[in-house]
């Protein structure tokens, strides 16, 4: 598949950022130097304000110090899938030695990954959904909860997440499927797992700030 994406600045620090945060989002890019003809299968080019004025493109998008490269690494995906904003966020977690995390946006599998503690997975769905804009945006975090460790982990998120956030415990008779244990394909498992468990319904995990303010 040809890439969409142009990157395009001599900034090294900027280049650092921005190459990095795509390359973790899997997002395949090419790079260009600022002036050079962008190439017509590129939907979007990220560059610098500097650099801006160089580049002859329809969508731009721009990249300064102050700005997260998490922000724009998502802006170019919700892009690239034609969207302005997306209507619902399902964040799906296999808890257990490793937790196996996948993000579902209106659908589509956006971003997989492992984290080995609570307290990452935790860190993570806070970044994710720190640039959502929850009026407009559902958000819904499925936790499975086939060993005791998932109890923690609903206790983390629920005292750090605002209450917009909705958190759903989930069972996971049947979303574990047989892989050869290496350590790839328990990975591999265990974000096939969190793909399958944000795609169950759940019960709703009552959220404590929530009881007190009524209380």
């Amino acid at each position: 598949m040809k890439a969409k994406v142009a990157v395009a600045t001599v900034s090294g620090k900027a280049y650092f950022f921005i190459v990095n945060k795509l390359k973790e989002k899997n997002i395949p890019f090419i790079s260009l130097i600022p002036g050079e003809p962008v190439p017509a299968e590129v939907s979007v080019v990220l560059t610098t304000a500097k650099e801006k004025r160089c580049i002859n493109h329809g969508k731009i998008l721009v990249y300064d110090a102050d700005t997260e490269p998490d922000i724009i690494a998502d802006e170019v995906r919700k892009l690239l899938q034609g969207k302005e904003v997306y209507e619902k966020i399902v964040i799906g977690v296999d808890p257990g030695e490793v937790f196996g995390l996948a993000v579902i946006a209106d659908g589509a599998v956006n971003e997989t990954g492992n984290c080995y503690s609570a307290y990452e997975v935790m860190t993570k769905i806070k970044s994710i959904i720190r640039t959502v804009d929850l009026s407009s945006t559902a958000v819904t975090i499925k936790v499975g909860s086939g060993v005791p460790a998932y109890k923690e982990l609903m206790e983390l998120l629920d005292a750090c997440l605002p209450l917009e956030a909705v958190l759903e415990v989930v069972s996971e008779a049947g979303t574990t499927r047989a892989f050869r244990e290496d350590t790839h394909r328990r990975s591999i498992k265990d974000i096939a797992s969190a793909i399958r468990i944000a795609g169950r319904a759940g019960h709703i995990y009552p959220r404590r700030r929530s009881l007190e303010s009524d209380s």
